[in-house]
């Protein structure tokens, strides 16, 4: 399994000199598994870059698609994403039950007299909505995907992908509650996994000034990987206004905080362009 970071930004795009290192894109990742089957989690504004380097290739596009939610950040670079103006490309859409919606909605939402020169259902691609998570758990060659609630206004999933002995959970957007039965329950899911992205949007004074807001902080995403006994932790949806200058530091102050807890925890912040192997 390995994993290609397009997008890690939450919120909004903010390309610029202040985010060259950790990317100023909106979420969006690449999964590629063993089969060779693709695997894409949301489309936000770094699904595009991703569509030109597929396109790139010469070869027909065959991949799913999962979203964890519909808010825009998630949703907005679906129309720039190349592939979808091929009538060779097939996508099989999963994920949050209003997905569909959402894609849709990034055309035309009917609120305007449309917001995009065509139609979606003037795309060339086969855009397949297969329904499976809603109800179970859905395999692609061997890999099992299950998902979770995402703790976030409107709601949202987040993603466990076991493969092999390899287990990755993707939870964006996603604030860890104090009770103990949410926060549990986030435990279980988490639990063992070798690489566990999750929203750390904030820092904890920040936090306490947006309760509600449905983003955690680095801490509270610390909590979460120490309890769980998850290998690795990587920081994801950076807030717009971190720069580059203070992701680093960020990221230098929650090491020193596993060093100082003498614990076995790994822990980076998602850069765009950079790429996981399990």
């Amino acid at each position: 399994m390995k994993i290609k970071f397009w997008g890690t930004r939450g919120s909004t795009p903010v390309p610029g000199k202040d985010t060259i290192i950790y990317g100023g894109n909106t979420t969006c990742l690449e999964m590629d598994l063993m089969s060779g089957k693709k695997i894409i989690i949301d489309a936000g504004t770094g699904i595009r870059s991703l569509g030109n380097e597929l396109e790139s290739h010469k070869v027909s596009i065959d991949i799913y698609l999962l979203i964890t939610h519909i808010h825009w950040d998630h949703i907005f670079g679906f129309p720039f994403f190349s592939p979808i103006y091929q009538s060779s490309t097939k996508i099989k859409v999963d994920g949050y039950n209003l997905c569909m919606k959402g894609l849709r909605y990034s055309f035309d939402n009917k609120m305007g007299d449309g917001f995009w020169p065509i139609k979606f259902e003037e795309l060339s691609a086969d855009i397949q909505f297969i329904n499976k998570l809603e109800n179970g758990y859905l395999e692609i060659d061997g890999v099992i995907i299950d998902t979770i609630p995402l703790h976030h206004p409107q709601g949202g999933l987040g993603f466990r992908f076991r493969e092999g002995k390899k287990t990755l959970v993707f939870l964006t957007d996603n604030e860890l509650d104090v009770a103990e039965k949410s926060f549990n329950d986030y435990i279980a899911f988490c639990n063992e996994a070798d690489i566990l992205i999750h929203d750390s949007h904030y820092t904890p004074e920040e936090k306490r000034e947006h309760k509600g807001w449905g983003h955690s902080d680095y801490q509270s995403a610390i909590d979460l990987a120490l309890r769980s006994n998850v290998k690795k932790l990587v920081l994801f949806h950076h807030a717009p206004e971190r720069k580059d200058s203070d992701m680093i530091k960020l990221t230098i102050l929650c090491q020193d905080l596993i060093k100082r807890k003498n614990v076995d925890l790994e822990i980076e912040a998602a850069k765009e362009n950079s790429v996981l192997v399990l």
